[in-house]
């Protein structure tokens, strides 16, 4: 998003505006007119406003004070930065945004891409180099027009090996060349001697506006003469639950007696579209409640609990399995409504968790505009900034938070994704499928096995880690 910046001086009735900026309009608007806007959005929503001093509802006794309070913040961005409560351990997830427009398209799944999603990882046997791993070749997008596929190694970036301090930089450009590698062993059993080595095979891919369909894959695998449901979901974005109740349409009429939810990369979204999958995974807990949102002291008249529901907004009706227990494939790229997924289902029924720890985000956000209430409705045409903090804390049933450490495994079905044996996505032989599958069989032996392949490799960073505008627990 366009930083906007521009040295222009421009004095009001009320306040004496130190800079400004230019909209995308042209038209020039104050930094103390935004900066009114995200104190008193703040003040109004901010889920940790009695730890904020500063947006108390007696911080200021007069106008004067505010404005000169407003008038030592010269851009927004660091107004709303000096109000958020321990940036490093409590609040890591409100942000500012200066193009709500990019924000809005990014919630509905558009976003730049070449259609390559990676996980990185430390070099073997080096402090300093990395390599990266595709987990995910998007649909349709210019990666499927390559032959690159997932678990593919990339050794470097336009000629430049990866290091730890470098991926950002290198991955941060429209277009790039991706020189692939591979994973050398040396032909001996140890690791002391591995490394990762180019393979002197490269790919160029251009980054283009792609709308990501968030159902990314589904299955019906037939396990010991029973139909065993998978569906790998990669975001909650609203409306998608109407896709959603097709699938689940689907597993009906094929006698789905099992389940296997794939929010591995799933970063959250929609707390309604949560809810509403909640509801096609069971459907004998309608009208209880799966979510509850609770608001700080200034807005507790918007307490609010999500149920479990049988009918879409658009009436349909919910199309239900009425599972007793469902496997959950979740790792520290699942977020927030990945995570009040689980939360809100564990009261009800047997959730089955396999991967690693998720991110630990209970937290529920909602993108706050400079109008009169805060909604897209009468917008101030003048500039596109809006926020999106963390406005209502998430409960389930039994008024459980998710960890800030993240929900842990359940015992015995910790796994962490080999990065050279990914597998394909959606086949039975897929490690993190697999490990469910056993367990449906009640193939200890198995079980064992699969865990017998899993491989402690430092993880640095993720996709999910280069797009922080995307998933949450928004509510809609």
């Amino acid at each position: 998003m366009k930083r906007l910046i521009a040295p222009l001086l421009l004095l009001s009735l009320s306040i004496c505006f130190l800079s400004c900026f230019e909209d995308n309009d042209d038209n020039t608007v104050s930094a103390s007119q935004i900066n009114d806007f995200v104190w008193k959005g703040m003040n109004s929503y901010y889920l940790y406003l009695e730890n904020s001093p500063d947006l108390a509802n007696d911080r200021f006794s007069n106008t004067n004070e505010y404005a000169s309070y407003l008038n030592s913040f010269s851009r927004p961005e660091e107004l709303f930065e000096s109000v958020i409560y321990e940036r490093q351990t409590i609040d890591k997830f409100s942000w500012i945004v200066d193009d709500y427009f990019e924000l809005e398209r990014q919630f509905e799944g558009t976003r730049g891409t070449n259609g390559l999603e990676f996980n990185f990882y430390g070099s073997p046997n080096n402090e300093i180099n990395a390599y990266g791993v595709i987990r995910l070749v998007l649909p349709e997008s210019p990666a499927t027009n390559t032959t690159l596929k997932r678990g593919d190694i990339i050794y470097g970036i336009d000629g430049t090996q990866l290091t730890r301090e470098n991926i950002g930089q290198l991955i941060n450009k429209d277009t790039y060349t991706i020189n692939l590698g591979f994973y050398n062993d040396k032909g001996t059993p140890e690791e002391s001697d591995d490394s990762i080595d180019p393979l002197n095979v490269d790919v160029t891919l251009t980054k283009v506006l792609y709308t990501e369909n968030p159902i990314f894959k589904t299955e019906i695998l037939n396990v010991g003469g029973e139909n065993i449901g998978y569906l790998m979901y990669n975001g909650f974005i609203g409306n998608s639950e109407n896709q959603l109740n097709a699938i689940f349409a689907d597993f009906k009429g094929n006698n789905v007696t099992k389940m296997v939810l794939d929010l591995r990369y799933n970063p959250g979204g929609s707390v309604l579209t949560t809810a509403f999958l909640a509801s096609m995974i069971t459907g004998q807990f309608t009208g209880q409640v799966f979510e509850k949102l609770r608001y700080n002291e200034n807005q507790t008249n918007n307490d609010f609990d999500f149920l479990f529901y049988n009918k879409l907004q658009s009436g349909e009706s919910v199309n239900s399995l009425g599972l007793n227990k469902v496997y959950v494939l979740a790792t520290r790229s699942s977020a927030s409504a990945s995570e009040g997924l689980i939360n809100g289902l564990k009261p009800y029924i047997e959730v089955v968790h396999i991967g690693n720890n998720t991110v630990g985000k209970t937290q529920a956000s909602r993108t706050l505009y400079d109008s009169p209430d805060f909604s897209r409705e009468g917008v101030n045409p003048g500039h596109t900034y809006a926020m999106q903090p963390l406005i209502a804390d998430g409960f389930n049933k039994n008024d459980e938070l998710v960890p800030g450490t993240g929900l842990t495994p359940s015992i015995g079905y910790e796994y962490n994704e080999n990065p050279q044996n990914y597998g394909v996505l959606g086949n039975r032989n897929e490690p993190m499928l697999a490990l469910a599958l056993a367990d449906i069989e009640n193939a200890t032996s198995k079980v064992n096995k699969i865990k017998s392949t899993e491989k402690h490799v430092e993880l640095i960073l993720t996709s999910n880690d280069f797009n922080p505008l995307e998933g949450g627990n928004i509510i809609d």
